[in-house]
C-alpha cells in the first residue's frame, strides 16, 4: 500500500468516523489523479486522490458547485482537504458512455450529451475561467511538434514542412478566435460522460474547464479520439446542435454558412493537441495504451484536410511523413 493510500484511508476514516473503508480501483485516468470507489452505509462513494501539485483541486471543488448549480448532473462535494489533495465526492456510476454508445441508442445519447452541453454554454460559469485564447492555443499545437513529430517519431522537419506547420497552426488559431465565446469543459467525450438513469449524461473532469471557442466541446464529442461515426451522422448531429444553439442564444441564425467549418478546423486543431497529449502518455507516463488511438485521432486529421484546401498539405504531411513512421509503434 503506497503512502498516499495509507493517507487518504486515515483521512476517509476521520471525515466518515468510522473504520477505514475497503477501497477499490474506480477508474483508470490518464492525468495523475487516482478514484477509488467503496461503500458507506447504502450509499456508494468515489475518493479522489488528487495530488495537489499536479492537480487542480480548487477549480474542481468550484466548478463541480457551479455546474450542479446549474443543473448539471456531476459529482457533489462531500468532503474535501485541498492542502492534502484528497476529495471525498458521489459516485456517478460505472457506466462509461464509450462503452454503451451503440448503433440503436447513439442518437438518443448524444441528444442527451448535447442538451447538457448547450446548459453548460448558456449558464455555465465564464467568470474566473482561463482564456483559451491565441498563446494557449498555440502551446497545445506545440504538442504535436514535441512529443509526437519529435518525441515519438525523431522526425527532421525540413524548413518547407516547418512553414507549412506553422501557416496551418496560425490558420487553426484564427479560425478558433473568429468564434463566440463560452464556457468550454475541454473534454467532453465519451471518457468523461456517464450514462446515468436519471440526469443523463453524469458529467467528469471538468477542471480544466476555460472561456472558448463554441464548437470545441462538440467536436470533442462528435470527432472523438475514442470512438467514431460517419461523417454524415457527425454532420447531422452538428447541425442539430447548431439548430438548438440558435433558439438559445447561443449561436446566431446566420452564422451556419461557418458553422462546419468551425467545427471542422477546431477539430483540426484538437486532434493534433490529441495526438501530442498520446505520445507524450507514453514517452513521459509510460502509458503504451494510448497510442493505439493515435491512427484514428490522425484520421480526422486527414479527413478535414480533404475538406479544406488550406489544410491540403498538412493532411499530405501527416500521410507522408506521420502515419507511416506510426507503424509498428501502435499496439493492435
Amino acid at each position: 500500500m503506497s503512502e498516499r493510500e495509507v493517507l487518504l484511508r486515515k483521512w476517509l476514516q476521520a471525515v466518515l468516523g468510522c473504520d477505514a473503508p475497503r477501497l477499490s480501483a474506480a477508474s483508470s485516468d490518464a492525468s495523475f489523479r487516482r478514484y477509488w470507489r467503496f461503500r458507506h452505509g447504502e450509499q456508494s462513494l468515489i475518493a479522489v486522490d488528487a495530488p495537489p501539485q499536479t492537480e487542480n483541486n480548487a477549480a474542481f471543488v468550484r466548478l463541480a458547485r457551479a455546474f450542479g448549480e446549474i443543473g448539471l448532473n456531476v459529482p457533489a462535494i462531500l468532503a474535501e482537504d485541498q492542502s492534502l489533495g484528497f476529495l471525498l465526492v458521489s459516485d456517478l456510476g460505472q457506466r462509461l458512455y464509450l462503452d454503451h454508445l451503440r448503433a440503436e441508442n447513439v442518437d438518443r445519447l448524444y441528444g442527451d450529451a448535447i442538451r447538457a452541453l448547450i446548459v453548460l454554454q448558456a449558464a455555465g460559469p465564464t467568470h474566473g475561467l482561463p482564456d483559451y485564447d491565441a498563446a494557449f492555443l498555440d502551446r497545445e499545437l506545440r504538442l504535436f511538434d514535441q512529443w509526437l513529430l519529435g518525441g515519438l517519431l525523431g522526425l527532421d522537419c525540413s524548413d518547407a514542412d516547418r512553414a507549412m506547420l506553422e501557416a496551418a497552426y496560425q490558420g487553426l488559431i484564427n479560425s478558433a478566435l473568429e468564434q463566440p465565446r463560452v464556457c468550454v469543459h475541454r473534454d467532453f467525450h465519451s471518457r468523461n460522460l456517464m450514462l446515468a438513469d436519471r440526469g443523463n449524461p453524469g458529467i467528469l473532469d471538468f477542471q480544466d474547464a476555460v472561456v472558448g471557442p463554441v464548437s470545441y466541446d462538440l467536436v470533442s464529442l462528435l470527432k472523438d479520439c475514442y470512438i467514431d461515426w460517419s461523417r454524415a451522422r457527425v454532420e447531422d448531429w452538428a447541425m442539430g446542435y447548431f439548430n438548438v444553439a440558435t433558439k438559445s442564444g447561443i449561436l446566431r441564425e446566420d452564422q451556419e454558412s461557418v458553422f462546419l467549418r468551425w467545427f471542422d478546423l477546431m477539430g483540426a486543431q484538437r486532434h493534433l493537441k490529441a495526438a501530442g497529449i498520446f505520445a507524450r502518455l507514453w514517452l513521459r507516463d509510460g502509458r503504451r495504451d494510448y497510442l493505439q488511438y493515435l491512427p484514428r485521432t490522425l484520421g480526422y486529421l486527414v479527413q478535414a484536410a480533404d475538406a479544406y484546401p488550406e489544410l491540403a498539405p498538412l493532411g499530405a504531411f501527416i500521410e507522408r511523413r506521420v502515419s507511416s513512421e506510426l507503424s509498428g509503434l501502435v499496439p493492435d
